[in-house]
């Protein structure tokens, strides 16, 4: 048997080198990843992280009135909270830093009370009130006899906790009675629900016309020669290069009474008055349809190139009619495509805001436009972030069925 020679090493040793070398290789790989990870760590992650903590955190009431929360730990919420509660919350009020704290407190709690706000802010005003637990409780109810009501209490002591789950609940038409119990709002007060609903139905009808519109298309450029083809798809890119406001405002001009759609459509006698295309919901489709046609057009294209077309003419050749072979042998080849497609039309839409603030009317307008108006207008954080909660979560929902659906069509095939 011969011996190993430093020429012809043993077998061992070369798969400790050989792994060696992969493992080097996978950590260069890794390294070259992390700059990518941690700005996406930085930009991304950390970012979600913060919303969702934020729709949970409840910090204005247990912040500003720690000694009132804990005086009302064993209120029974019914009945008017005794001398030492009003004693509490004047104490706190007199603590608070600045007339800022002293208003956050007070928005938070209008939001569960309304009228909680001048409540709040006359009292902070008519500092400093002094005496003993009984004459600080009068001075109060003279001040303002609202005090006397279980409503305002009842609000300071539901939101003493500095987590709740108000902000989420609310996002879907629920409640926290003055018990601390969960129950569906008034019917009166539900909004969030017919939003949802609203923005699913706006954002499905747009994928569709979408598709309608893509199928063909990406169709007709996947039979092109390739130098026509990549021609015509920078037509069909366009769009990316022009700002989006440019282009809504170039859809009012459009669709105006007295626009250039109107007005063709009066001089060659198809209508006799202008139609309404603008500010409702005919106009939100056609811009939104027009802005995500370049989603759907990209992947359907980049599936439809790798089908041979040999494939459709071997069906017809071998009897089958070019319709039934297009339907059958072409179309579910290119399912994956219409998938991705639909799934990034129906989530980008799902949470644009721009195009229905513009061109929408107060019925149009979908769950973004209530996050950006908590946002600037209201300065409800918890409410926004618990709004974009409920958006996060419906877009992983969709991706999730995508990808389940995605595996299904993959063990059939």
């Amino acid at each position: 048997m011969p011996m190993p020679t430093s020429a012809n090493p043993p077998l061992g040793d070369l798969r400790a080198a050989l792994a060696r070398a992969q493992s080097r290789r996978k950590w260069r790989a890794f390294t070259l990843t992390v700059p990518l990870l941690v700005f996406l760590l930085l930009t991304l992650l950390v970012p979600i992280a913060a919303l969702l903590m934020r729709a949970v955190e409840n910090p204005e009431v247990a912040k500003a009135l720690p000694t009132t929360v804990k005086a009302l730990a064993t209120w029974d919420r019914q009945s008017q909270p005794d001398a030492g509660a009003y004693a509490a919350l004047v104490k706190d009020l007199s603590h608070l830093p600045d007339t800022s704290d002293a208003g956050a407190l007070a928005r938070r709690l209008n939001t569960e009370a309304p009228g909680a706000r001048s409540l709040i802010m006359g009292a902070y005003r008519a500092l400093p009130i002094e005496g003993d637990a009984e004459a600080v409780r009068q001075q109060l109810l003279d001040k303002d006899p609202r005090w006397a009501e279980t409503e305002f209490w009842q609000a300071i002591a539901k939101n003493g906790s500095r987590w709740t789950p108000d902000y989420l609940l609310a996002s879907v038409d629920l409640r926290r009675d003055a018990q601390g119990d969960i129950a569906r709002m008034p019917e009166e007060q539900r909004a969030y629900g017919g939003i949802l609903l609203r923005t699913f139905q706006v954002s499905l009808i747009i994928t569709v016309m979408c598709l309608l519109l893509a199928y063909p298309l990406a169709y007709w450029l996947s039979t092109l020669p390739e130098r026509q083809a990549n021609l015509l798809m920078i037509v069909v890119l366009v769009p990316f290069w022009t700002s989006i406001l440019v282009r809504v405002a170039a859809w009012i001009v459009l669709l105006q009474s007295e626009g250039l759609i109107n007005t063709a459509l009066i001089d060659i006698g198809v209508i006799s008055k202008p139609l309404e295309l603008l500010f409702n919901r005919t106009g939100v489709i056609i811009s939104m349809t027009h802005i995500l046609l370049p989603f759907m057009i990209l992947p359907l294209y980049s599936v439809m190139k790798s089908v041979p077309p040999t494939y459709v003419r071997a069906a017809v050749s071998l009897g089958s009619a070019p319709l039934a072979a297009f339907a059958r042998v072409y179309v579910p080849q290119t399912l994956p495509g219409v998938g991705a497609g639909a799934l990034l039309v129906f989530i980008l839409s799902i949470g644009y805001y721009i195009t229905p603030a513009l061109l929408g009317g107060a019925d149009d307008q979908m769950l973004s436009y209530y996050i950006a108006r908590y946002t600037n207008v209201e300065v409800n954080w918890g409410m926004a972030c618990a709004l974009g909660a409920l958006l996060l979560a419906t877009t992983m929902l969709l991706y999730g069925v995508y990808r389940r659906l995605g595996k299904t069509d993959l063990a059939l095939a």
